[in-house]
């Protein structure tokens, strides 16, 4: 009897052995992934969601295709995220990654309109959709009533302070869309004990984890995002990675001016 109870707790410790093997292999599995390769020459195809996106070399032909939605009431007079109050009757959109302050042309691919708008805030934060419209603009664009529509978004760049002559038209100066500051946001909190906790944990496995806070007028939301990345195409890649080690809501996003 002692033999044969020897032999059980030999097996049951060959048995353990194994079990803490496999768990270290899952944990040093999911290790810190390196830094992305940054792309050499002209801007490489990139996505965003599921979609694919090929940036023609000029950075001022910046397109993209997907998703318009809008907002208006509930956040009409609060901060947005460049510091101006939001205005829904104004001519302004919010956008996950273009620079703040960026002219760009919105065209309803359903009926053909086309409008012009100034991104001052960041979003929409909702996967597979590329821009979030004040309420002026997207009822100038027919998307009031659907509450989405399918859209083609055109970079024209930022206001130029100098007047052309014999045009009264605004004109606009180019500015490079694909290299700057991103990172990848993996989730936001109202209670900054939370964010803590979270920037914590990532920073043990992942480079440049930081809070970002905001306050939106009526309350501050710290925002938790890791790596920081040169180019949108960068941070892109990084998304990916997040997303496969569990952090579905994880996107890409310009870190804030």
């Amino acid at each position: 009897m002692a033999f044969k109870s020897g032999k059980t707790t030999f097996l049951v410790n060959i048995f353990l052995i194994v079990v803490c093997g496999l768990l270290l292999l899952l944990i040093f599995g999911c290790s810190t992934p390196g830094p992305p390769p940054t792309p050499r020459g002209h801007p490489k195809p990139y996505r965003i969601g599921k979609n694919w996106y090929r940036p023609l070399p000029h950075a001022q032909d910046f397109r993209q295709r997907g998703k318009a939605s809008w907002y208006g009431k509930k956040f009409h007079g609060r901060k947005t995220a460049n510091g101006e109050i939001y205005n829904m009757y104004a001519m302004t959109a919010a956008h996950k990654t273009l620079p703040l302050g960026t002219y760009v042309r919105v065209e309803n691919l359903n009926n053909n309109k086309k409008i012009e708008v100034r991104i001052n805030d960041r979003g929409p934060f909702v996967r597979g959709r590329i821009i979030d419209l004040s309420y002026t603009g997207a009822k100038k664009l027919g998307v009031v009533g659907p509450g989405t529509a399918p859209v083609e978004v055109v970079a024209l760049g930022t206001a130029s302070k100098t007047k052309t002559p014999g045009n009264s038209g605004r004109s606009y100066v180019p500015i490079d869309y694909y290299k700057g500051n991103f990172t990848v946001q993996v989730g936001a909190f109202s209670d900054r004990k939370n964010a803590e906790r979270l920037q914590q944990k990532l920073d043990k496995e992942y480079k440049g984890a930081h809070i970002a806070a905001y306050n939106d007028g009526n309350a501050t939301l710290y925002r938790v995002r890791v790596g920081r990345c040169s180019t949108l195409e960068q941070a892109e890649k990084y998304e990916e990675i997040m997303i496969q080690r569990g952090f579905e809501d994880a996107f890409a996003i310009a870190e804030d001016q």
